[in-house]
């Protein structure tokens, strides 16, 4: 109990960075003399860093255990944070994004793989309503401390020293992973290539692709798309825009409960066919019905990624499912990192009235996905 409890708690480190850099970057870029545009470059230099050490994560967990890979990844993101507060200059928020890319990845797909083998499904779910809570709160810190009128400077130091608080809990709570980490040293572990080359697999890559493809564009355009085509007043689409959120994380909470006496693939299957009905409310000629469509997206979105990682053990084998959820968890990243821009292009030469299709698009390639997916694996609903 006591390292589950630890679990989640590192759950809400992972989500405490997500959205700082977003809040902090209207003053943090005017203050460091900046270009509006760099904090892409940031925050593709964060992802990319992620995407490698979920790449890696198969092997590194294997020769270090669990534990371990946790302790050094949050160690790394606490130091990071701290260093944003730091730097100077561009180059040195660059060289800082590195171990917040690296040390997220890493504890991503070290503390999915163990839940999924470890725990049943509803841990999973509450797992990442943890996240939830913690990527809410890092934004919410910033904003606090903007009101109190202190520097962004501060803030990050704040979040980099929550995090630290939590990398001595890890540390004196090492021994606790020691079962673990034999089993990781001494069982049998599948590399990347081996893990692509097992029947399905490309189809779970796949969904976790166009499912962040979905999550990261919304997130990022639905609020704008309500203002823009819907003529709804800024201030209720920034509102309708964090209940998608709020969606996710509550759908989650409840999902855990959901998952007692319904499986994972029915979950599945049952949010996609939720997220299906509620693009065809972005429609309405009442722009509150098409702002309440972001909460149903957000609620039908939510049992998605858990479940989908929970079942990876089921699906692949034990074996394989440190090296297919580190795949996954690349996947995921590469879609939350490509999708966003790709629409912003997008939105700048012909708008944002189509965006419901091409979510629609991406709901209707998981479907599709899922289902084959199934298929091949023979597992029914």
């Amino acid at each position: 109990m006591a390292l589950l409890l630890i679990i989640y708690i590192s759950f809400i480190s992972l989500g405490l960075p997500d959205g700082v850099l977003g809040s902090a970057w209207p003053v943090m870029h005017s203050q460091l003399s900046l270009p509006l545009w760099s904090a892409g470059l940031i925050s593709a230099t964060v992802s990319i860093g992620t995407v490698v050490s979920s790449l890696a994560s198969a092997r590194v967990v294997g020769r270090f255990g669990t534990g371990k890979v946790t302790f050094f990844s949050v160690l790394m993101t606490a130091l990071a944070l701290v260093g944003y507060s730091f730097a100077p200059n561009l180059a040195v928020l660059l060289l800082f994004a590195i171990p917040l890319g690296l040390g997220a990845g890493s504890v991503d797909a070290a503390l999915n793989n163990y839940v999924a083998l470890h725990y049943k499904a509803r841990h999973m779910s509450w797992l990442h309503s943890f996240w939830g809570i913690g990527a809410s709160a890092g934004p919410a810190i910033i904003a606090l401390v903007f009101s109190l009128g202190y520097s962004y400077k501060v803030g990050y130091r704040l979040i980099g020293s929550v995090q630290t608080l939590l990398v001595v809990l890890l540390f004196f709570s090492l021994h606790l992973w020691k079962d673990q980490l034999s089993a990781d040293r001494n069982g049998k572990t599948q590399g990347n290539k081996k893990a692509l080359s097992i029947k399905g697999v490309p189809f779970a890559l796949l969904t976790f692709f166009l499912y962040c493809s979905l999550e990261g564009s919304t997130g990022l355009w639905a609020t704008s798309y309500l203002v823009r085509v819907k003529q709804v007043p800024v201030a209720q689409a920034a509102l309708w825009g964090s209940l998608y959120y709020l969606g996710i994380t509550v759908g989650r909470i409840f999902s855990g409960f959901i998952t007692f006496r319904v499986s994972n693939n029915k979950m599945i299957m049952g949010g996609l066919a939720f997220c299906a009905a509620s693009i065809a409310l972005f429609f309405s000629a009442n722009p509150n019905v098409a702002g309440f469509a972001l909460l149903m997206l957000g609620l039908g979105s939510a049992p998605i990624y858990p479940c989908m990682i929970h079942e990876t053990p089921r699906r692949f084998g034990v074996e394989s499912s440190q090296a297919v959820i580190g795949l996954q968890m690349a996947s995921a990243y590469m879609g939350s990192t490509c999708m966003p821009p790709l629409m912003g292009i997008l939105a700048g030469t012909i708008g944002l009235f189509w965006m419901p299709f091409v979510q629609a698009f991406l709901i209707l390639g998981m479907i599709l996905s899922v289902l084959y997916l199934m298929h091949l694996t023979n597992k029914k609903a």
